[in-house]
């Protein structure tokens, strides 16, 4: 599936769940969902917990915890110039 399919099961909404990035359609926090994985729980196992969620809500959760990992901007603070 491709990543922007994937991306639109993603949902932020600051009237749902204090704006955290959740499974659309759910109360699902994205997070939990990586936290479980990270944890060394079986996708069976997370799909089983919460019947709502479907094999490819996991992978967007997965995608979307990646796109948060590439594509943040820092700033660098740039100190005065020398003369």
């Amino acid at each position: 599936m491709d990543r922007d399919v994937l991306l639109k099961r993603i949902s932020i909404d600051p009237k749902v769940c204090l704006g955290q990035p959740v499974i659309r359609g759910t109360r699902i926090w994205v997070s939990l969902i990586v936290e479980n994985l990270v944890a060394g729980i079986p996708e069976a196992e997370i799909l089983t917990a919460y019947p709502q969620l479907k094999p490819e809500d996991i992978r967007a959760a997965l995608t979307d915890a990646a796109a948060m990992t590439t594509e943040r901007v820092i700033p660098i603070p740039v100190g005065p110039a020398s003369p």
